[in-house]
């Protein structure tokens, strides 16, 4: 048996699949942030799981990015290169807002009496300028351990190009504190960018002793409960899974984790309803994400930046990570009016404690899901099922808190905070697309996690999106994604040199060094070698430009041929984000190797076509805000007896247990024969 659990900001989630059966088992339970472990054991039970059964267990947490943004991490120092001491404070001046003057720097993770110089220097080459102090080493981490250091990361200059300064003092470092975990820059990226290695390396350390303690806590309770024999892996925000133990050293690769997996089910998806080029959207209880998937395959950069805003540039990582936008509109993003009589929604959310009004646990503030369930989107009755009864009245009481203010109604409020979140998400979504060159007409929207079903189709319109899809399960759809999710090891190296002839034999050579490294990595979970592929990419640009384009690389030796061939990709990639090419010199600045180890995927089963006619599924009816259309009846229909082949007409709404599909007048829906939702959007609302 197969099992992913998807930890979120509002609910826990658990998708298994039965190998022997076929059977597919969910369950969904409030995330628990006391334990975040809890969470993840009481999905087994309504679920019904064997424990001793498991034989792959997968898990997406956001531990790491809770850690970060709430600062319970740990007490870190840092060891750097004579004369950087100050790298981290010093930080980019290239920051989104340069034209605020009330601007404040983000403050440094690692304070200035933590960060300590050590005696040591490396040229641009990776040559030895000055020898390595090791005695400055032990003085650095014995005054770091004096002052409180619960964790130490090391990076110096140049390190990219020759780890070998960074490695002994790593040894060094890990010998004087072993009980301390201890980061090298060079063991999480071999990328150039000196203020971007210290802040990858500092996060890192500053996780490491809370992602350890998590992940080995969590080990022990499976084990616990029977699932000794069970293999145990973590998603990567690449994209992949990796060991439990791999994840405990480089826990910075998970801050991601849970989206990750999304995007991977949506471009599973796309696989089995034959859509190549898809934009995700997941909607859940804090945020709204998207991914642009073109060709079947997700974007992986390494430019992150955690608490990045449009008036701050946050701190970056550098990391592989599926390159996925988002912004705080969730089902439990506050809504208020500001103090210029605005209304606003998120990005601070209710949580899962004590999460919307309608829940009934003390949330007094109104969300996007009080507003949805006072429009008539959301069964008061039925939510997660009916196990949650949901408070109209309490509702009410929270939304009657922005109404008032304004002179408006409840119903008139809730309208208002429905059609905020959307032109929110919808400028998100324009964010990824057209403002990158990609015409969203030109792409199917899958919409998934508790809110995407409910304003899918309103986005679509927006955009001129012909086509939405909804996933048996929208709300446990991140960890179906896991299921999907192949072992991965991404390894970045810069090269910087010009993509002329003269230099493929030497590009040519260190991705062999590359692939051998990722393959390695990717093997050590016990994974055949015969089942790992490698993909390759080059980071490229004009010669004298900052940023890059990353470029597929052709299969096969980077010849002189390849390497022209690449040249051609880089000019067309070019042109379609920036709108030009050059007749200018261009440079390969990094390579980019992913080794990436297939798992056998479970394939969800045909179900037996019905005939069109949606009546058999039909459970009532019920009146539903549709913002300027009005306030329009609209049948009812439980998902659980809709059939493939059977079609649905707008408006109508569509209820399962954790999520509801909404359809506007003329939109249609189809069952597919693997029970995905097809919605044709209505071409003459656009």
């Amino acid at each position: 048996m197969r099992v992913a659990s998807d930890i979120g900001g509002t609910f826990t989630d658990l998708v298994a699949f039965d190998e022997e059966t076929g059977e597919i088992s969910l369950a969904k339970v409030p995330t628990t942030p006391d334990d975040l472990t809890r969470g993840v054991l009481e999905t087994l039970d309504p679920a019904r799981i064997d424990a001793a059964r498991i034989g792959s267990f997968i898990h997406g947490t956001t531990l790491i990015i809770n850690a970060l943004t709430e600062r319970k991490g740990a007490r870190t120092g840092l060891l750097t290169t004579r004369g950087f001491r100050d790298v981290l404070e010093i930080g980019r001046a290239n920051r989104p807002d340069i034209y605020n003057f009330s601007f404040h720097k983000p403050e440094p993770f690692v304070p200035r009496d933590l960060r300590l110089e050590v005696t040591e220097r490396l040229n641009h080459k990776g040559e030895v300028l000055t020898p390595l102090d090791e005695d400055s080493v032990r003085r650095g981490v014995r005054a770091l351990l004096d002052r409180g250091a619960r964790a130490i990361a090391i990076c110096f200059l140049h390190a990219y190009r020759n780890p070998a300064h960074e490695r002994r003092a790593a040894e060094i470092a890990r010998a004087e504190a072993p009980a301390t975990p201890v980061t090298a820059s060079s063991e999480i990226t071999r990328e150039w960018r000196e203020y971007e290695r210290t802040s990858t390396a500092v996060l890192n350390a500053y996780v490491q002793p809370l992602a350890a303690a998590y992940l080995s806590g969590l080990e022990s309770r499976l084990t616990r409960r029977g699932a000794a024999g069970s293999s145990l892996h973590v998603m990567q925000s690449s994209g992949g899974i990796t060991t439990f133990t791999e994840a405990s050293a480089a826990p910075i690769r998970l801050v991601e984790s849970g989206p990750a997996g999304s995007v991977l089910g949506a471009i599973a998806l796309g696989q089995l309803l034959g859509e190549r080029d898809i934009i995700s959207l997941d909607i859940g209880g804090t945020t709204a994400k998207c991914a642009v998937l073109q060709g079947g395959e997700a974007r992986v950069t390494t430019e992150y930046k955690v608490e990045w805003t449009p008036t701050s540039p946050g701190y970056p990582l550098m990391i592989p990570v599926i390159d996925i936008a988002e912004i705080g509109a969730g089902g439990g993003s506050i809504a208020r009016i500001d103090e210029a009589g605005r209304l606003e929604v998120g990005p601070r959310s209710a949580g899962a404690v004590p999460g919307p009004a309608c829940y009934g646990r003390g949330g007094e503030e109104p969300t996007t899901t009080d507003a949805n369930l006072l429009c008539g989107r959301i069964n008061p009755a039925y939510f997660l099922g009916g196990r949650i009864l949901l408070d109209v009245q309490a509702a009410r009481r929270a939304i009657h808190r922005i109404a008032a203010p304004c002179g408006v109604t409840e119903a008139e409020a809730a309208r208002g905070v429905v059609r905020l979140a959307n032109a929110m998400t919808e400028s998100l979504l324009r964010r990824v697309t057209v403002r990158r060159g990609h015409d969203p007409r030109e792409f199917a929207l899958v919409a998934f996690g508790g809110g995407g079903s409910m304003h899918a189709a309103a986005l679509a319109r927006s955009l001129r999106i012909r086509r939405v899809i909804i996933p048996v399960a929208p709300a446990h759809f991140s960890a179906w994604g896991m299921l999907m999710a192949d072992a991965r090891a991404d390894l970045v190296r810069t090269a910087l040199v010009r993509a002329e002839p003269s230099q493929s034999a030497a590009l040519a050579a260190l991705l062999r060094e590359l692939e051998h490294e990722s393959s390695a990595l990717v093997c050590r979970g016990g994974l055949d070698p015969a089942r790992v592929s490698a993909r390759r990419f080059a980071e490229m640009r004009y010669a004298g430009q900052e940023h890059t384009v990353k470029v597929p690389l052709p299969d096969g030796t980077l010849d002189s041929a390849a390497l022209n061939e690449t040249l051609g990709r880089f000019q067309a990639l070019h042109e379609q984000r920036y709108t030009f090419r050059l007749d200018a010199a261009v440079e390969i600045v990094s390579l980019h190797v992913a080794a990436v180890g297939a798992v056998d995927r479970p394939r969800p089963a045909r179900l037996d076509r019905s005939p069109p006619d949606p009546t058999p599924a039909r459970k009532g009816a019920r009146a539903i805000d549709f913002d300027e259309l009005g306030v329009l009846e609209s049948p009812v229909y439980e998902r659980a007896r809709l059939r493939p082949g059977m079609r649905v007409e707008g408006p109508a709404v569509v209820e399962e247990p954790a999520a509801s599909t909404i359809l506007s007048p003329g939109d249609r829906l189809t069952v597919h024969e693997q029970g995905s939702f097809l919605v044709d959007i209505d071409a003459s609302a656009r």
